[in-house]
């Protein structure tokens, strides 16, 4: 009798620490996963335990972890009989050790990772059925995080590919865009709206999250280069959507562009970004883009010829070595760069120093120095004169920038460019600080040395620019290259 309660006491004691065992694993998992079980179960049992690949690859030896060469062995040998038996368990003995091994249970087609324990003998009674209830509990964690890890996977493709297909649009790939949207939804629309939605980076993902949500037929993407920026091309037809994204949180702002063709979805977003410029002075904390002719389309075909003539030796150009970008990689290159200035190694996924190489083989090709803001000014207009429909060209001889920015269009042009600056009481200190900044190439340093200013004092001038023109000036893309030549056009008619 004495030797049956005893027995009775010991199973019960058992079954008591066996059970808080179980709670205790339950409570590592939930404080940190497979990690904190792993940590709890080693300072439980003072054994070597890990999960390992079932693969049988090699295992590294970790003497100062406890393995060594012939636990190590043990392992790759259980690992192998494993697999070829099916087993479920396994405990293999050695001279000086004992591993224990327990696959983790997964998904059909999934490959789960084995429990192993290296146990110096004899082992101890209660070790295999410990072992036995934490691979219980590691095979619903790790399927648990084995899914978490493809569900993020699946997000960043379809992330990357959104990107991809924002891209080709911003690059005019219309029918590849098509082709690569066609897996993804929504389809995209013949008529677009651009937002930009400008947010703290530490928000960004889930304000992404929500504005899709409240915009299920629109592409949402976070953009590529501003990591304070998401990029939303909506339905021409859609509910205008800048106050509702706006709303979402209380420290956003959102621009949005004029509705365009799919075509023009690079128009749109220098449109969105333009109009977040405009946003940051008016309370309801969203703009929409307050739309003024292009240079390039008001001075008309004559434009077009003259940019034809330009680009030239662009277009012409064949790269001599397979390696080297061709011309359409040199042209993407060039207006990424006139976009996004040092930020278009973002854009175009290329180091800072391939996107130097470029742009100076660019220089040299169209005999331009495009460290000087003229220069950039001449070929951001180039760019967009040669986009205009082949139905609308020039067939006559091309004339100079200086012939086109004095035609009359050009001069209206110009002078409604500079006219929300003229009409301040404060124009002329404005215009001055202007004309420093544009001299100095678009040089916040520079400038404020030669206007004895401060760097802030500075800023805080050009940010006043900005909110005149409703237009963005400090931050690419932005309108220097607009204000150059207005500049230019006005000098040239003013005898200046």
């Amino acid at each position: 009798m004495y030797i049956q309660a005893n027995a009775s006491s010991e199973g019960t004691t058992r079954r008591a620490q066996r059970a808080e065992d179980v709670l205790a694993m339950q409570r590592a998992v939930r404080k940190g996963g497979t990690r904190s079980l792993l940590r709890w179960l080693a300072d439980r049992t003072g054994t070597w335990t890990r999960l390992i690949d079932t693969a049988g690859a090699a295992v590294p030896v970790d003497p100062a972890g406890g393995l060594d060469d012939e636990a190590a062995e043990l392992i790759h040998r259980g690992l192998g009989e494993l697999a070829s038996r099916s087993l479920r368990s396994m405990a293999i003995d050695g001279e000086n050790h004992t591993v224990l091994l327990f696959p983790l249970s997964a998904p059909r087609g999934v490959r789960a990772p084995a429990l192993a324990a290296v146990v110096q003998r004899p082992v101890p009674v209660h070790l295999p059925a410990l072992l036995a209830d934490a691979a219980s509990a590691l095979s619903l964690c790790w399927q648990a995080e084995h899914a978490e890890r493809l569900r993020r996977r699946i997000e960043r493709a379809e992330a990357r590919n959104r990107e991809a297909v924002l891209h080709l649009l911003m690059n005019g790939h219309l029918t590849a865009a098509h082709q690569v949207a066609g897996a993804l939804h929504p389809p995209l629309p013949p008529m677009i709206r651009f937002y930009a939605v400008e947010c703290p980076p530490r928000v960004r993902d889930d304000l992404s999250a929500r504005c899709a949500e409240v915009a299920e037929d629109a592409w949402v993407v976070p953009c590529p280069v501003y990591v304070d920026h998401i990029l939303v091309i909506a339905p021409a037809g859609a509910p205008a959507l800048a106050e509702t994204f706006a709303a979402l949180t209380d420290d956003c702002l959102v621009g949005a562009s004029e509705e365009l063709p799919l075509r023009d979805t690079a128009t749109g977003y220098a449109q969105a970004f333009h109009a977040l410029a405009a946003a940051r002075s008016q309370s309801a904390r969203h703009a929409r883009f307050a739309g003024r002719p292009d240079l390039a389309l008001a001075i008309g075909p004559a434009a077009a010829a003259w940019a034809k003539e330009v680009l030239a030796p662009l277009h012409a150009y064949s790269a001599k070595r397979s390696q080297d970008p061709g011309s359409g990689e040199l042209v993407a290159t060039a207006a990424s760069w006139l976009t996004f200035s040092s930020q278009a190694t973002a854009h175009l996924k290329i180091h800072r120093n391939t996107l130097s190489a470029r742009l100076k083989h660019i220089g040299e090709l169209l005999n331009l120095n495009l460290d000087r803001l003229a220069d950039q000014s001449l070929l951001a207009l180039a760019f967009r004169a040669d986009a205009i429909p082949s139905g609308n060209r020039d067939t006559r001889t091309a004339h100079s920038l200086d012939d086109l920015l004095t035609q009359p269009a050009a001069v209206a042009w110009a002078h409604r460019q500079l006219h929300p600056i003229r009409m301040r009481p404060s124009a002329g200190e404005l215009e001055r600080t202007l004309a420093t900044y544009l001299c100095n190439d678009g040089r916040l340093g520079p400038t404020a040395t030669e206007l004895s200013l401060s760097t802030t004092a500075t800023r805080k001038r050009l940010a006043r620019i900005e909110a005149l023109l409703e237009r963005s000036l400090l931050r690419s893309p932005s309108v220097r290259y607009d204000l150059w030549l207005a500049r230019r056009a006005v000098r040239l008619t003013e005898g200046r």
